[in-house]
């Protein structure tokens, strides 16, 4: 039985070992065996956390072949390919036959017998998967340090650099490098890696980046959809189960990590012959083949053992497939309340003085899409907050004060020069035969901050107004329409949008509150200088950031009484008035209902909840018409 950590540093030889010993039982289903192995050895207490990221540890620090994770979002998915799972070699002295397992691997050894009638052909799929966009600081520091991942076995490597984030490493290589030798921001490795690493590592990296080859990333577009965005591509080579993947589908992998520099060398050569070979004999176009075969050194491949779909992307709960993640949410919800009352207040300050508009903005943020019926989202709540200054970067500083507190979110200033030139939607490059990102190819629950008081006069151009419609489309529909150049393929999402403005958004939302401040205009400057993040101990800012994201996961129902006393009391509002509320206010309301309870830790509505939300609702219509009354019209 191989040791607690053999396991991880050399999976092939438990994979290797199963196949060896499968040949002397034919019917032995090995390969289902090998990953139910790895299954058990991660079910262990605190196996996850020996397992080295890829999301944390810098590429030219993990061992070739070992077993890595991988925290990541299914950018695109490629053609299947074909390989061979069973291929016989020859020794050159003595001539003995071998049969080798090709799974998992991407370079077979020397010696194939390709000729050989043992051979077997298998196809797997390849998706490039990307770093959960948007994903927040405090998120992959936290990730990073509960990691006990020991990534490399020798005594050379610092341990405290194993715990390191890409960002971190980055500046790090920056001081001890030369100053003309400056890193790339996604570089593959560093420049002068003697400078800070033992001989066994120099090694290593001399085999992965050989001197005279290195591909800066500036040479190769990582399609990440948002810009800016740090950290590694990874082709994850899939075996078993690829149909129940989708496109978007965040992932935690776990794989073994591929880094072979033949890799490269077989695509330079593909991409060096594609000159001169007759383009009708080849299936690939030069383009799709660097896009589809990148250097293994910046986009290392991964070959999949075992994928645990992420219901949330936040360090601070228990990973939600596990045994303990009914337990603590059971556990958090006699806090709720007390935590609720805190974070209410904490965001009544931020909104100038106003406590109607920090209960909406609680809302917003633990609403998510739970169900679709035909083609309408249920539970989303795109909420626009009117009413915002304009002066001292508030809405940026409101913003910085919410990616505190969520784990993946996205600031949009939707000025013209956004709007016009930026690339929100998808698009499928037929030539790379690739999905272009955009920056709406987001993980769902990723908060979607729209500053809307960035517009400017001017006029939107075609790519402007497509940007705008596919922003409508995502709040009214919970979908985008991705651009297949002769058609549009849907793809439904579930981001939360927030809208701040000064007036009425010009985009749909399901809710609006005007902010009503509460600081006289002369007081603005300086009480806008006091707004900072949050300034408690970082055990209370924790304990904000668990609430929002377990108000999300709890489950909620309606029981038969309360739906028939909810009916009752619209056909009594509509009684005298007919006109005093619709059908989409009753809809309204009953959002507002759930997510009220939820936010108090209450699963199921009570009457208690049912007449707090309508009393909500009616200060917010009150005070919409009363700003409507003074202001006129809103344009």
């Amino acid at each position: 039985m191989p040791s607690t950590h053999d396991w991880i540093d050399s999976p092939l030889v438990v994979i290797e070992d199963m196949f060896a010993a499968s040949q002397n039982s034919p019917n032995s289903g090995w390969e289902a065996k090998a990953v139910e192995f790895f299954k058990e050895r991660l079910k262990e207490k605190d196996a996850h956390t020996w397992v080295p990221s890829l999301n944390d540890v810098p590429l030219h620090y993990l061992k070739p072949n070992s077993l890595v994770k991988f925290r990541c979002l299914i950018q695109d998915m490629f053609d299947p390919e074909f390989y061979m799972g069973v291929y016989e070699t020859v020794d050159s002295s003595t001539k003995a036959k071998t049969l080798r397992c090709g799974k998992y691997k991407d370079v077979t050894e020397c010696g194939v017998d390709f000729s050989s009638t043992n051979t077997v052909t298998a196809e797997r799929q390849t998706f490039y998967c990307v770093p959960i966009p948007g994903e927040n600081s405090w998120v992959k520091d936290s990730f990073a340090a509960s990691s006990q991942a020991r990534v490399i076995p020798s005594t050379s490597y610092v341990p405290s650099r194993q715990k390191r984030s890409y960002e971190e490493d980055e500046e790090m290589d920056d001081m001890d490098a030369q100053p003309q030798k400056q890193r790339e921001p996604q570089s593959a490795g560093p420049q002068s890696p003697s400078e800070h690493l033992g001989n066994n590592d120099s090694k290593r990296l001399e085999t992965e980046a050989p001197s005279g080859s290195t591909v800066s990333s500036s040479h190769i577009n990582l399609n990440f959809p948002l810009p800016g965005e740090k950290g590694p591509s990874c082709l994850v080579k899939v075996y078993e189960n690829w149909d129940c993947f989708k496109l978007n589908d965040t992932l935690e992998v776990y794989g073994i990590l591929s880094v072979s520099p033949a890799l490269s060398a077989l695509a330079d050569e593909k991409e060096a012959s594609s000159g001169v070979l007759d383009p009708t004999e080849s299936m690939e176009t030069a383009e799709e083949q660097r896009v589809h075969s990148p250097p293994a050194s910046l986009v290392p491949r991964l070959h999949m053992l075992y994928a645990a779909p992420l219901q949330h992307n936040n360090p601070l709960l228990p990973v939600i497939s596990s045994a303990d993640d009914s337990a603590f949410l059971s556990s958090s919800l006699g806090e709720m309340a007390s935590v609720r009352a805190e974070l209410l207040s904490y965001f009544t300050h931020v909104l100038l003085g106003d406590a109607l508009s920090a209960e909406y903005l609680i809302l917003h943020l633990i609403s998510t899409v739970y169900s679709r019926r035909d083609v309408l989202p249920l539970g989303k709540f795109t909420l626009n907050l009117s009413g915002c200054p304009t002066v001292s970067s508030y809405t940026e500083r409101l913003y910085q004060i919410i990616q505190q507190l969520v784990p993946s979110s996205y600031y949009l200033g939707m000025s013209l020069q956004n709007m016009n030139h930026m690339q929100l939607v998808p698009k499928k490059d037929y030539v790379a035969n690739r999905l272009v990102s955009g920056a709406l190819q987001l993980a769902k629950n990723t908060s979607l901050f729209l500053d809307e008081t960035k517009l400017e006069q001017g006029q939107l151009d075609t790519t402007g107004v497509r940007n705008v419609t596919a922003l409508g489309n995502l709040i009214s529909w919970q979908k985008v329409d991705y651009d297949f150049s002769y058609h549009q393929m849907e793809f439904p999402c579930n981001i939360n949008v927030l809208i701040v403005s000064e007036a009425r958004s010009l985009l749909p939302s399901d809710c609006q509150v005007h902010v009503h401040s509460q600081v006289v205009p002369s007081d603005m400057e300086e009480y806008l200088g006091s707004i900072h993040i949050h300034s408690q101990a970082f055990s209370q800012l924790n304990k904000l950031r668990i609430y929002l994201s377990v108000a999300r996961l709890l489950d909620y129902s309606i029981s038969e009484e309360l739906t028939k006393a909810v009916e009752d009391d619209f056909v009594d509002m509509r009684k005298d008035d007919p006109q005093s509320i619709s059908a989409e206010d009753l809809h309204r309301l009953l959002v507002v209902a759930r997510l009220l309870s939820l936010s108090l830790g209450q699963t199921s509505l009570s009457r208690d909840m049912w007449l707090r939300a309508k009393d909500l609702e009616a200060q917010r219509t009150s005070r919409m018409e009363q700003h409507t009354c003074v202001n006129g019209n809103e344009p």
